[in-house]
C-alpha cells in the first residue's frame, strides 16, 4: 500500500508511460537509495509529484547529515550543562565567600594573567555569574593614555581598587607592564625596569593593610593557543575577541615566554605569591581557579562535603613554574613553553 509521501515506482502509475516515453524506459527499481546510479534517470511519485531518484537521494544525504550534526550538536550542549553543573557547588561557595567579605567589610582583589586565549574571561564569567553584582567589579583597562603615561603607573589601577566588602577582579593588571607592554612596544625599557622595582613593594603595602590579594596566572600551550585562535576566525559569535595583539601572539611567542619568566621570578613575594593554572583543560582551570579563591579566605560556614584541595596537575606555585622553566632551558637550551 502506498499512502501519501510515500515514494512508488512511476511504472506503478498506469500512465507510466509518460515516463521517458515509455513504461520500461527509464525505471530503476526501487530499493536501498545508496545502489541508485548517479546517473539514473528513474522517477518516484512523491507527494503527488514525479521526482527524479537523484533528488530523493539528495534530499536523503542532507537529512542524514543535518541529523549529525544536530547529534554533534547534542552532545555539545550536554557538555556544557554537566560542565556548568559540576561548577554550581563553587559557586555557592563564592556567594558564602562574598557575604563574609560584605559582613566583615574585608577587601579582595583577583588578578587574572596570562596570554591571549587562555581562559582568563570564561573564567571570570563563572565566578561572578551568581554574585552580587553591587559587592563586585571585574576590571579591565586598556592601553594608557599619554596623559596617563605621564602619571605614577600605578595611579589608574589604584583607583579601580576595591572598598570594604567588595571583590574586584582585573581581567589583565597593572603586570601588563610586565609582558604585553613591553613585547609590544607600548613602554620603555626604564618604565618596565621601574615597574619591575616598585611592583613588589606597592602590593605588599596592599596585603599589608588587609587586602587578599590572589594572583593568578592562566598558562596554555602554544598548540592550544593556535587551535583556540583558529576557532575565533571560524566561529562568527566569537570573532570579536580576536585583536591586532591576538594575531601577534603566535609570532612572539618566545618574547612572552621571556617576560613570563622575568615577571614570575622578580615578582612573586611570601605575601602576593604567583599561581599558575594549567588551562589547556578550561574546565578543569575554572573549577581549581575557584578553590585558590576560596582558600584565601577563612570565610564562614564552609562545605564539609567538598574537596578544596586543588589538583596538583592543574594548580602549580609560582617557584614551581620557575624550576620547570629552568630545568627546560637547561635541557633544550632555551624556554619552549
Amino acid at each position: 500500500m502506498t499512502g501519501a509521501g510515500s515514494p512508488r515506482l512511476a511504472t506503478d502509475d498506469p500512465a507510466g508511460d509518460v515516463v521517458n516515453g515509455s513504461a520500461a524506459r527509464g525505471v530503476w527499481p526501487l530499493g536501498p537509495v545508496q545502489r541508485v546510479p548517479p546517473d539514473s534517470d528513474a522517477l518516484v511519485l512523491l507527494d503527488d509529484r514525479l521526482t527524479p531518484v537523484s533528488e530523493v537521494v539528495d534530499a536523503y544525504h542532507a537529512a542524514v547529515e543535518e541529523l549529525q550534526e544536530l547529534k554533534r550538536d547534542r552532545k555539545r550542549v550536554s557538555r556544557k550543562l554537566r560542565a556548568e553543573t559540576e561548577l554550581r557547588p563553587w559557586q555557592v561557595e563564592l556567594l558564602k565567600l562574598q557575604r563574609h567579605l560584605e559582613k566583615h567589610r574585608m577587601r579582595m582583589i583577583v588578578l587574572f594573567e596570562g596570554r591571549d586565549a587562555a581562559g582568563k574571561g570564561g573564567t571570570i564569567r563563572r565566578v561572578t555569574r551568581y554574585m552580587n553584582e553591587k559587592h563586585y567589579r571585574v576590571v579591565a583597562l586598556g592601553r594608557p593614555s599619554e596623559d596617563q603615561r605621564s602619571q605614577w603607573y600605578f595611579q589608574r589601577y589604584a583607583a579601580q581598587l576595591p572598598a570594604g566588602g567588595e571583590i574586584v577582579l582585573f581581567d589583565r593588571s597593572w603586570y601588563n607592564r610586565a609582558m604585553v607592554e613591553p613585547v609590544c612596544g607600548f613602554c620603555t625599557q626604564d618604565e618596565y625596569q621601574h615597574f619591575m622595582w616598585g611592583v613588589t613593594g606597592f602590593e605588599k603595602d596592599l596585603v599589608r593593610q588587609g587586602t587578599i590579594l590572589v594572583k593568578l596566572y592562566f598558562s596554555v600551550t602554544k598548540e592550544e593557543q593556535r587551535r583556540r585562535f583558529a576557532r575565533r576566525h571560524t566561529d562568527p559569535l566569537r570573532q570579536w575577541k580576536f585583536s591586532e595583539i591576538d594575531s601577534q601572539a603566535q609570532d612572539r611567542w618566545d618574547d612572552y615566554t621571556k617576560r613570563k619568566y622575568e615577571m614570575i621570578r622578580r615578582t612573586g613575594t611570601v605575601s602576593a605569591p604567583w599561581v599558575i593554572i594549567r588551562s589547556g583543560d578550561k574546565q578543569r582551570a575554572r573549577l581549581n581557579a575557584m578553590k585558590v579563591m576560596l582558600n584565601a579566605v577563612d570565610y564562614e560556614d564552609r562545605s564539609t562535603e567538598l574537596d578544596f584541595e586543588p589538583d596538583r596537575g592543574v594548580v602549580l606555585s609560582g617557584a614551581q613554574e620557575i624550576a620547570l622553566m629552568e630545568a627546560e632551558r637547561a635541557r633544550s637550551g632555551s624556554f619552549t613553553s
